[in-house]
Formats: C-alpha cells, sequence, structure tokens
C-alpha cells in the first residue's frame, strides 16, 4: 500500500457518522475508514473473482461432457471383452 496520503472531503449521513464516533476515536477517523474502504474493495475483489471462477469452471465442465460424449462410443466398444 502507498504511503502517499491524499485529503478527501466525504460526505457521511450523520446516523453514520454517529457510528463511526462510537467506534473510532477522533484522531483515527481516517485510519478507521481506510480501514474499511480496504476491506469492502478486498470483498468485492473476491466475489468477482469468485463469479469468474464459477463461470470457467461452467465453461470447462460443459467442455469436458461434450468430450466425454465424443469419445463414448469408443469407450464402449471394447467392454465385452473384460
Amino acid at each position: 500500500m502507498s504511503t502517499e496520503m491524499i485529503r478527501l472531503n466525504i460526505t457521511l449521513p450523520s446516523s453514520i457518522n454517529e457510528e463511526l464516533n462510537q467506534f473510532s476515536a477522533p484522531r483515527k477517523r481516517s485510519q478507521f475508514i481506510a480501514e474499511a474502504i480496504k476491506l469492502r474493495i478486498m470483498q468485492l475483489k473476491e466475489k468477482k473473482m469468485e463469479a469468474l471462477l464459477k463461470e470457467g469452471y461452467e465453461a470447462t465442465s460443459k467442455e469436458g461432457l461434450q468430450i466425454t460424449k465424443e469419445f463414448e462410443s469408443i469407450d464402449i466398444e471394447n467392454w465385452d471383452g473384460y
């Protein structure tokens, strides 16, 4: 994480500000907000990765079934000998 800091002016609902004040010290709000944002970004990235993996597994599964069907007749062909 970069150590360069920037100043932001944000607007929050008063109810969120009240809760923020309950869970962070006055001089630690920026750190609390940065950690909360970082956590949310990690959650969103994880969710996106899970969706991509699911999509990939589904595509691979369909491809695998198709290949199995293509070779099904060859697989069954010599089973009588066993």
